[in-house]
């Protein structure tokens, strides 16, 4: 039997984008993949890979004729980081007819198969973010220096940025087409993982809706660690630099 043909979608058009920014993931990328494209949703998947050198595009061009038009791949030179990476995803969704778009990491911290829980959610909102915070919730595979930076971070966030959140800097987020549309993409100059505070923050401001749900998250297992010293850093100064480019918050939170 042809592989291709066994495993080609043959449902309704996707109306589903789901953004994996990925750099050295090429032991997770295809098993990831799979479990994406295998979700009763009508999903299609977007890798953006900072050409990383153990070859996960490769390992993800492997895929395409097996996948056809549900699996897109953007290679971009050097490493841009992962908030560029989701910024140039949303830039290929407003291109095509995607009416909802998530952003997920490619080591397995997300779980592929809570997406239709967000699905569910977005239907009364906006945004949905997957909080590691809220009751339900569960974070596996911390050593107690991460907790500790991840609950003063998102402490810090709230008590400058204001926006009622549990949850500023887990990257497990869906996105209505409409919140992306009204996103001044040009005016984020942030790197790293703070992007996700800048683009909560610009959302909030315009009055979108933003809800969260329970999430587990799963430190990564295989891999390499993409958080370093100077993004934890930096992602302190950037929330004072966001609130001074923005101004107060006005917004809605649903």
């Amino acid at each position: 039997m042809d592989v291709a043909a066994s495993r080609a979608y043959d449902g309704p058009m996707a109306t589903v984008l789901v953004i994996v920014p990925s750099y050295m993931e090429r032991e997770n990328i295809a098993a990831l993949i799979e479990r994406l494209l295998s979700l009763p949703a009508s999903v299609d998947v977007l890798i953006v890979d900072d050409n990383s050198p153990d070859g996960t595009a490769d390992a993800v061009k492997t895929l395409q004729p097996v996948y056809g038009e549900r699996l897109h791949l953007t290679v971009r030179q050097g490493k841009g980081g992962r908030g560029s990476a989701v910024l140039e995803g949303f830039r290929f969704a407003l291109s095509r007819d995607y009416e909802y778009v998530f952003e997920m990491d490619a080591d397995f911290s997300h779980k592929p198969e809570e997406i239709p829980l967000f699905l569910e959610k977005i239907k009364d909102t906006d945004m949905v973010i997957g909080s590691r915070y809220l009751p339900g919730s569960e974070i596996h595979e911390w050593g107690i220096k991460r907790t500790i930076f991840s609950r003063w971070a998102n402490r810090f966030a709230r008590g400058v940025l204001k926006i009622p959140i549990s949850d500023y800097t887990n990257g497990f987020r869906c996105y209505r087409r409409s919140a992306i549309e009204s996103l001044d993409m040009q005016a984020i100059d942030a790197k790293g993982y703070v992007v996700l505070s800048e683009v909560a923050y610009q959302l909030f401001l315009k009055g979108k809706r933003i809800a969260e749900v329970p999430t587990i998250f799963v430190n990564r297992r295989r891999g390499i660690s993409n958080l370093s010293k100077k993004e934890i850093l930096e992602a302190f100064h950037s929330v004072l630099r966001i609130r001074r480019a923005y101004g107060k918050a006005k917004g809605v939170l649903a």
